[in-house]
């Protein structure tokens, strides 16, 4: 590898192991095996760098979302059980041990302290979104309208904040699946009554 993709290894590795607030230049310096200038040269700053780091950990997770990697999603695109199933396959993300969603948790609460890392991640909070509709509804990523993403996935994105924030605050007392399920046709059953 060279220093960028060694970089963002060492900074990925520090961000599990620290967190954003608590990671240094020289923390992800050392980590890397490279040098302070190098991360000025490949990512700008540090926060930049950690910003990358961390969209390359969520990136990261998308296979898991789709299940345990032997036959991927196996309901209907759009159903109530394909909801189901790709949430529960969030949630079980959410369950691991070392979980690196408690850093999702670290941005909202200091999110005004680290504009730079705020604006890098808001950007990539909106493709978070565009990824989840083909997912839940199939399809494929490029075909789907900013309208579509400026309201479905924008819905899907805080249904995952919210649900990470249960699971960090009380593991114990936080949805599951099919409770969200069971929830989400609550809701449809009350909107379409007549």
């Amino acid at each position: 590898m060279g220093h960028r993709e060694d970089l963002l290894e060492g900074a990925k590795r520090c961000l599990l192991e620290k967190g954003f607030a608590r990671t240094t230049a020289r923390d992800i310096v050392k980590e890397s095996g490279t040098n302070l200038a190098s991360i000025g040269y490949h990512y700008g700053s540090k926060d930049a760098l950690l910003a990358q780091a961390y969209v390359s950990l969520v990136e990261g997770m998308g296979d898991a979302f789709e299940g345990d990697g032997t036959t991927g999603l196996t309901t209907e695109p759009g159903s109530a059980e394909r909801f189901q199933e790709v949430w529960s396959n969030i949630i079980g993300t959410m369950r691991a041990p070392g979980s690196m969603w408690r850093l999702s948790m670290e941005i909202v609460v200091m999110g005004d302290q680290l504009p730079e890392l705020r604006d890098h991640l808001a950007a990539a909070q909106r493709e978070a979104a565009r990824g989840l509709i083909p997912l839940l509804m199939g399809g494929r990523e490029e075909d789907v309208p900013e309208d579509v993403v400026d309201t479905l996935g924008v819905f899907y994105v805080t249904l995952m904040t919210g649900l990470i924030a249960q699971w960090h605050f009380d593991p114990k007392t936080a949805p599951g699946a099919e409770q969200l399920t069971k929830g989400l046709r609550q809701v449809i059953e009350a909107a379409t009554r007549k």
